[in-house]
């Protein structure tokens, strides 16, 4: 009889992993603190059994940020074009929810974290790697570890299989290994032996125009427009109509909490961007608004450096920093702009509809994590909503 072990949070025997023959890990599972090398080749998911025992095609993407709205505009365009598709993994739809559903003429996008790759062995048909920047590192005994947990995305992969990453991310140069796979390098910055790149407001395929930035579409910023190269690269490898893959992409709808305009108010629009849990996911969704007056941060202290985001604040133009516990009160007094401490996110959005200046933007984007003060980031977006509809 074969022993199986459903891994989750709070379950004693996860110090008896020596008494399972599988180990099948949840998603947020960590074994940090636990010496549990002797172990690693017992540990499975979900998404790993997905990749090694169905006869499915799948594309996998991750990425510290994006992978949520890319995966889902993936699966948009290829919806759209009439392929079965459909979207599982930390997107919030398991796997096994699906298991009956699954045909073998079907495409499966999935969407993975680093926790679910951490002990992957196996490796979807396409994979992308959208970025890596500092995050989880309570769960991580290293920023390294983090990184190379990601990287298992591709390193299982087959010669005939893909695998798109982005050239421009200091953090994939550093750790970037050969792959088996065909590799497609996407650089926003327009490296010109990338296989998907950006000039002169145009995307290019190798020598081929796919795209024009320049075409009205509802998401916006360079980090958004990154991410929809990575789409239309999958569109290209599978053969899609480019117009129709263009023509998702201009009607397709920001996803709740990422940069998400909750409405107008007395002159000023909100912003709900609460996914931000990093500094970096900050600062691009104030550069891609442009006229942000008023910025809501802090969160969780997860170790993250938070020098950068504080530079980038002193040398803005935003006038007002509402800053909530734990690290915005942690950075309060090295920025030199206006500050408010605030303990609630009902005292946040009453500061922020007494000072920001109509004609401009409040944004939430707390470039930290929202445990320990709210359930997750959607909890903390949806108080954060409600509360501007209200007040």
């Amino acid at each position: 009889m074969i022993k199986i072990l459903y891994a989750i949070h709070g379950e004693e025997y996860l110090e008896h992993l020596e008494e399972y023959d599988v180990i099948i890990k949840a998603p947020g599972i960590s074994f940090v603190g636990m010496d549990i090398s002797e172990y690693a080749h017992k540990i499975t998911s979900q998404l790993e059994l997905l990749l090694e025992f169905f006869d499915v095609f799948t594309i996998g993407v991750t990425g510290t940020k994006g992978k949520s709205t890319t995966s889902t505009l993936i699966h948009q365009i290829l919806q759209d074009q009439e392929k079965k598709s459909v979207l599982l993994g930390n997107i919030g739809v398991p796997v096994f929810d699906y298991i009956e559903e699954l045909k073998e003429d079907m495409i499966v996008v999935l969407e993975m974290s680093s926790h679910q790759l951490e002990y992957m062995k196996t490796s979807p048909d396409i994979a992308i790697l959208l970025n890596i920047f500092p995050d989880h590192l309570d769960h991580y005994n290293s920023y390294e570890e983090y990184a190379k947990a990601k990287c298992n995305i591709y390193k299982y992969q087959k010669e005939e299989d893909y695998f798109l990453y982005n050239a421009d991310n200091e953090t994939i140069q550093k750790v970037l290994e050969k792959a088996r796979g065909k590799e497609y390098a996407v650089s926003f910055l327009g490296k010109v032996k990338s296989k998907i790149y950006l000039k002169d407001n145009t995307i290019f395929w190798g020598d081929k125009p796919i795209y024009d930035t320049q075409e009205p579409r509802k998401l916006v910023g360079d980090y958004i427009l990154n991410n929809i190269m990575f789409a239309l690269g999958v569109s290209e490898i599978l053969e899609l109509d480019a117009k129709k893959t263009a023509k998702t992409i201009s009607q397709f709808d920001p996803l709740r909490h990422r940069l998400q305009l909750v409405g107008n108010y007395n002159g000023v629009s909100y912003y709900d961007n609460s996914i931000a849990t990093i500094p970096k996911a900050t600062i691009e969704a104030v550069k891609a608004l442009q006229n942000v007056d008023t910025l809501i941060i802090g969160g969780m202290d997860r170790g993250i450096d938070y020098t950068e985001l504080i530079e980038f604040i002193n040398q803005s133009k935003m006038n007002h920093i509402i800053c909530m516990p734990k690290t915005g009160y942690d950075i309060a007094n090295k920025i030199e702009k206006k500050t408010y401490l605030v303990n609630t996110m009902e005292e946040a959005v009453l500061t922020a509809k007494q000072v920001t200046t109509k004609g401009k933007s409040c944004l939430l984007s707390p470039a930290a994590a929202s445990y320990g003060f709210f359930k997750n980031f959607e909890e903390k977006g949806d108080i954060y909503q409600e509360l501007v509809k209200r007040i």
